[in-house]
């Protein structure tokens, strides 16, 4: 018996309203009947158009470009859901927005992953369901359960028919220290070694040097990150795999393709053969030659169950 509501609901605002579909279509479900949208002024407004009293609801709303407007939706909707008297309210944040200021870096600093936490959980969210937080740390940012899925399966399945039978000649990399665990991670699943790229500015005002830790020549490299914004980082890391470790062939996945300015630009000049995205984020670029989509809509709508039939989660993450 489902004790914290009668049925399953699932509402989108505007920022990745395919994924909400896609999620919908594998749990044979509608999407539920709102509407959000602007006034003339800017102001964001929301409308449910059906009964939600004592229902278990999702609200799918990733918080991506525009990224104001994307969190005061999902704000604005959890609240209308809670003043509906919803029986429990989950926020699916497939891409998590202002999670980079986690800590203070220097002073006067502000963390506006824990105010965005906090926001989320005044609105009225009763749990937190979201995908490779920038920083693992912000689930203790909230107060409410978070489940934080991992991109790194998806991937793991797409190389493994890839690379089948090459793992002699293929190295997964970290494209910076911090990015370490991760990884390492994702190596282990696939069977393969490590390798890190390790940059440092040796003085003030001097360009960044880049040193391979591992071996990377004659190999095939795969590259892993959290998110491309502007893509300078994995495109410099890149070439500097090719230029001083000596890789033959760069391949690339991050789950979060945020791909500010001149990100496009950066990756077609660079040696990235292919870079692997997740739709946590949807397509802004429509063919972009080097650039491929995986869906998370499965992972996302077996969590969904999951949560609703109120067993364990944490079969996902492997």
């Amino acid at each position: 018996m489902i004790s914290h509501g009668k049925d399953i609901k699932i509402f989108s605002g505007n920022a990745n309203p395919a994924l909400a579909k896609a999620i919908c279509q594998r749990l044979n479900t509608e999407l539920g009947s709102a509407e959000t949208g602007r006034f003339a002024d800017g102001e964001a407004f929301c409308s449910i158009y059906e009964t939600v009293r004592g229902s278990d609801v999702f609200v799918v709303q990733p918080t991506c470009r525009p990224v104001n407007d994307n969190l005061m939706e999902l704000l604005i909707m959890i609240d209308a859901l809670k003043r509906a008297s919803a029986g429990r309210i989950t926020a699916v944040i497939p891409y998590f927005g202002y999670a980079r200021q986690d800590r203070k870096a220097k002073p006067r600093d502000p963390i506006s992953a824990k105010l965005v936490a906090n926001m989320i959980t005044a609105a009225g969210a009763d749990r937190v369901l979201t995908m490779d937080l920038h920083a693992s740390q912000i689930q203790g940012f909230f107060d409410i359960p978070v489940d934080n899925l991992l991109g790194s399966p998806i991937f793991a399945h797409y190389y493994h028919d890839q690379f089948i039978g090459q793992e002699e000649s293929t190295v997964v990399v970290s494209p910076d220290v911090g990015s370490v665990a991760r990884a390492r991670t994702f190596a282990q699943k696939l069977g393969l070694p490590l390798a890190i790229v390790d940059k440092r500015r040796q003085k003030a005002n001097s360009s960044e040097v880049m040193n391979i830790i591992g071996n990377v020549k004659g190999k095939k490299v795969i590259l892993l990150d959290d998110m491309v914004d502007t893509a300078g980082s994995l495109c410099h890391a890149a070439q500097a795999i090719v230029d001083i470790g000596g890789a033959t062939e760069v391949y690339a996945c991050a789950s979060h393709g945020v791909l500010s300015g001149p990100s496009y630009d950066r990756i077609e000049q660079s040696p990235i053969k292919e870079l692997v995205l997740l739709d946590s984020i949807p397509a802004q670029r429509e063919n972009f030659p080097k650039i491929k989509y995986l869906t998370v809509a499965d992972l996302f709508a077996e969590a969904i169950e999951r949560i609703y039939q109120e067993v364990s989660v944490s079969k996902l993450f492997n």
